[in-house]
């Protein structure tokens, strides 16, 4: 089918619509970032009337921009190493068995998504501090209980997704490596798993990006030392004072890896999401 001059036009007003809607936030977080605090402090102008990388300095002795990044990279990697490792035998075991509770379980998975967030908070903040106060095992305000709280979002959707992605793959392939010897353990790792890696890709980079943005829980289940960037960029207000020159930079900093990473994996993020949705 040959586009018609009409449509083409139409199709690059509403392409540069939205590249418009997209850039001028971004451009302005820029702008912003090079002003020096009074000029952001005074009426907003598009260009800063000093240019200065000063906020790119500061921002890390305003705050303990660093502990935050650290506390951030930790928590989102971990979750997500350990909801895509999780996820993987439960999603073989959905797609290539069939036991009794098995459609009972899926729709148990799949129906945890319905329930907003804000119902775990108070059942997970009392879970957490009376198994500390009866057994010594801190997680409240600790990493470890964040990387807990944050399974329980990306875990379900996880499995979810990698079982559409398994039974997509042909099951010829597990039977080949069956008649070659080999059990479900091997199967899974060096026939199922490889050919998975797009589905892979794809679940890593939404826990990840699950963990690394959530701002609920992590402004109630951690401390100063445990704080991550999502709710640490808040100290940068202030009773008297916003250094919005410094949210800005900070926040253009701390997007370089994510988005990074994102574009890095892009082809196997689009390949995992699309898989198994047409058969």
């Amino acid at each position: 089918m040959r586009e018609g001059r009409g449509e083409r036009i139409a199709r690059w007003i509403v392409l540069s619509f939205l590249a418009l809607f997209v850039l001028t936030p971004l451009f302005v977080m820029v702008s912003s970032a090079l002003k020096p605090l009074q000029d952001v402090q005074d009426d907003f102008t598009w260009f800063p009337s000093t240019l200065t990388f000063q906020a790119f300095v500061d921002m890390w002795s305003t705050v303990p921009l660093g502990n935050y990044l650290i506390n951030s990279v930790i928590v989102s990697s971990v979750a997500a190493v350990f909801s895509v490792a999780i996820a993987v035998f439960a999603a073989f075991a959905i797609s290539r068995y069939r036991f009794r509770g098995r459609g009972v379980f899926s729709v148990a998975v799949l129906s945890t998504q319905m329930f907003p967030g804000i119902l775990f908070l108070l059942p997970l903040f009392l879970i957490y501090v009376n198994l500390g106060t009866a057994t010594g095992i801190e997680l409240y305000q600790t990493r470890l209980g964040l990387v807990i709280t944050y399974l329980t979002f990306s875990l379900p959707f996880s499995i979810w997704m990698l079982v559409g992605y398994f039974d997509s793959i042909p099951r010829g392939l597990d039977e080949a490596a069956q008649v070659d010897g080999a059990g479900s353990m091997r199967t899974l790792f060096t026939v199922i798993l490889p050919t998975a890696v797009p589905g892979i890709v794809a679940v890593t980079v939404y826990a990840f990006m699950t963990a690394w943005g959530e701002v609920l829980f992590a402004s109630i289940m951690t401390d100063q030392d445990s704080r991550t960037l999502a709710v640490g960029l808040q100290a940068y207000s202030t009773q008297f004072q916003v250094y919005w020159n410094q949210v800005m930079a900070a926040s253009l900093v701390v997007s370089i890896p994510v988005v990074a990473g994102f574009l890095a994996l892009q082809r196997y993020f689009v390949a995992g999401l699309t898989a198994g949705a047409v058969k």
